[in-house]
């Protein structure tokens, strides 16, 4: 028998059939949500979980260049911080647990990726202006973001090292900080706007008031 499914791929030819299999997800979740009611915001955050936890996992041989940052962030914008937020969760722990490998520095992401979340509800009002999505300032905010997200993680180290060594720590990080700042303004180049559209027909309009729901519920 021949063993066709021996085949070594160079890391670029990886990246090019990852990227490929992601582009089928999202072609498969527009052509899903069309089928949905309007206002199915639950089902929609379902839908954004399976597609992060995919992106996450397909993008994870790439130093700190995965789509979760960017999806959080327009969930914040149209779902409200609360959705964001539990959408962080998700794709965190169950990426994690399943995959990547579960500790202390899930929660830290989960933190993260929720401040994220909720920095799109702050801004929604900006970054969403009469049913258009702001692409160039979402792309800003997602590049800041990345930054943002890389060291609220990076404080885990905290737990059990002297915060002296916190800002070494974050100094010897930039690289890959930047490698996740510059890998979301190619997923907002890439998927913003049709994820947006998305997500437009199931928005909750959310505004700076949502974030504060986090706290007060």
């Amino acid at each position: 028998m021949y063993d066709f499914h021996n085949i070594a791929l160079a890391p670029a030819e990886t990246l090019l059939l990852n990227a490929a299999i992601l582009s089928v997800i999202v072609f498969a979740l527009l052509k899903a949500e069309r089928r949905l009611d309007e206002n199915s915001g639950w089902i929609m955050l379902a839908l954004l979980a399976v597609f992060a936890f995919a992106g996450r996992i397909l993008f994870e041989p790439l130093p700190n260049i995965q789509p979760v940052t960017l999806i959080v962030l327009l969930a914040g914008i149209y779902l409200g911080s609360p959705r964001a937020f539990a959408l962080a969760g998700v794709v965190a722990l169950s990426t994690n647990v399943l995959v990547l490998g579960h500790g202390p520095w899930t929660l830290f992401q989960v933190i993260g990726w929720g401040a994220v979340g909720c920095s799109g509800a702050l801004l929604a009002d900006r970054l969403l202006i009469e049913g258009e999505l702001q692409l160039n300032r979402v792309a800003a905010l997602a590049f800041i973001s990345g930054f943002t997200f890389n060291w609220i993680v990076s404080s885990s180290i905290l737990l059990k090292t002297d915060p002296a060594m916190l800002a070494p720590y974050l100094l010897n990080g930039l690289l890959f900080d930047l490698y996740h700042a510059v890998g979301n303004l190619v997923f907002a180049a890439w998927m913003a706007a049709p994820i947006g559209d998305m997500l437009l027909r199931h928005s909750i309009a959310p505004t700076s008031e949502t974030v504060s729901e986090i706290v007060t519920n």
